[in-house]
């Protein structure tokens, strides 16, 4: 059976389908609805935080118990939960761990236009990005498995656009995941200095693996529409990318934004003869692809502005022979 959702709403829907049994949030737009529609759930214990960061230590609670669990902010509560997000990254969970964050660009309802992105990057934990409200639920229950299967917490990145705008999303029953024993672990989970030095190296080694999963997973995909023009994009830029376009030109879709697949956006730059990458608010993959490509034999790189999609992005022109 299908249902018409808000973003959010399909994400509360995901914490339920996969398994979860806590969330602990603090309210900011636009991202307040996910926890409204969580704690509709009787099998979901949900709370209201006095702040991201104590919201993010009880949803680690319940992970180190094995149990499945989340927390929701918007992106400037990120700034408050970095201090726990930072280290999390170095315990890794025991039962999965994701973290909601709604940015908003254009700042509809915020003080500043924060890009979560950058977090993501600096405290090396994997970001998932949704275009839409089916994806959005989706991307709940790929987040759990991947936090799981690399003992790390994942990041969701939610978008005004995308939390507050519906789609049909497919509705499926609950997966109760078994709760494992509890086993203390302080030299895992105590991040005393001789501690944190000995997981530093799990979570460079982490990162490659995740990198290696993401050139594989079919979050990320091609939609080819000629090789004239070939859009980067992920999130709501997706869904501008599409109404402009249509299928006239070849789009790679990112759902795994942290870290990029670095191969896949190489073979899909040579099938195409221009690269464009939309993304909001800022160059994060624009960056990215200038280190890559010039630094890569055959082409060269030059930056402009686009006016009536998003900013900024780049164009890549494959050098002639």
């Amino acid at each position: 059976m299908k249902k018409l959702m808000l973003g959010n709403e399909a994400v509360a829907r995901g914490l339920y389908e996969a398994g979860v049994k806590v969330v602990s949030s603090y309210p900011g737009t636009p991202s307040t609805e996910i926890t409204e529609f969580a704690a509709k759930y009787e099998e979901i214990y949900c709370e209201w935080a006095p702040n991201e960061k104590v919201a993010t230590e009880v949803a680690f609670g319940a992970s180190l118990r094995g149990v499945r669990s989340a927390c929701a902010m918007k992106h400037v509560g990120l700034n408050v939960a970095a201090d726990p997000l930072f280290t999390l990254s170095y315990t890794g969970v025991n039962g999965g761990m994701v973290i909601f964050v709604a940015d908003d660009p254009a700042m509809h309802s915020s003080q500043n236009e924060q890009d979560s992105r950058h977090y993501a990057i600096a405290a090396k934990v994997p970001m998932l990005e949704p275009a839409d409200s089916a994806e959005a639920k989706l991307f709940v229950k790929e987040a759990f498995e991947i936090s799981e299967k690399f003992d790390t917490p994942v990041i969701v990145r939610m978008c005004t656009r995308i939390a507050h705008s519906q789609a049909a999303v497919e509705l499926e029953d609950r997966v109760e995941k078994e709760l494992p024993a509890y086993e203390k672990n302080p030299q895992k989970y105590i991040m005393a200095p001789a501690n944190a030095i000995r997981r530093h190296p799990f979570v460079e080694e982490r990162t490659k693996k995740i990198a290696q999963m993401s050139e594989t997973s079919s979050l990320n995909r091609v939609e080819y529409g000629g090789t004239e023009k070939g859009i980067i994009c992920s999130g709501t830029c997706y869904q501008y990318v599409k109404e402009v376009f249509g299928d006239t030109v070849s789009v790679l879709k990112l759902g795994i934004v942290n870290p990029l697949p670095t191969e896949i956006i190489k073979d899909f730059a040579a099938k195409v003869d221009k690269l464009y990458v939309v993304e909001d608010p800022r160059g994060v993959r624009t960056s990215s692809a200038r280190k890559r490509y010039s630094r890569h034999n055959g082409t060269r790189t030059s930056a402009r502005n686009v006016r009536g999609l998003s900013s900024p992005r780049t164009v890549l022109h494959p050098r002639k022979a």
